[in-house]
């Protein structure tokens, strides 16, 4: 590898120091936050349509799609997808121990 460059583990998160519960949770937020967005750029509602579709306010709306996302759960951001007419699945999948690097 080049000097400098380095593999990822897989999540941007973990690769830039949160534990591993905090990069996952983070990734999924990341997901649901693209998810709203695009949904809001589909159907062409503006940031005050969208918030009004999921009962919060404008400012808090753009602070989220802008990445803020320490002031809201991955519950909440499911409820304003599901508000805006998009569906969540959750994929649980079962205990792996990981490779032990070397």
């Amino acid at each position: 590898m080049t000097k400098g460059l380095y593999r990822s583990r897989g999540n941007v998160f973990e690769d830039v120091g949160f534990s591993p519960a905090e990069a996952t949770t983070l990734s999924a937020k990341s997901d649901l936050i693209a998810a709203i967005r695009e949904t809001i750029e589909v159907r062409g509602l503006t940031q005050s349509q969208a918030a009004a579709q999921c009962h919060t306010d404008q400012p808090t709306l753009s602070k989220v799609l802008r990445g803020r996302m320490e002031s809201v759960t991955i519950e909440r951001l499911t409820t304003w997808l599901n508000a805006l007419g998009g569906t969540v699945e959750i994929n649980v999948h079962p205990y792996q121990r990981r490779a032990a690097a070397g």
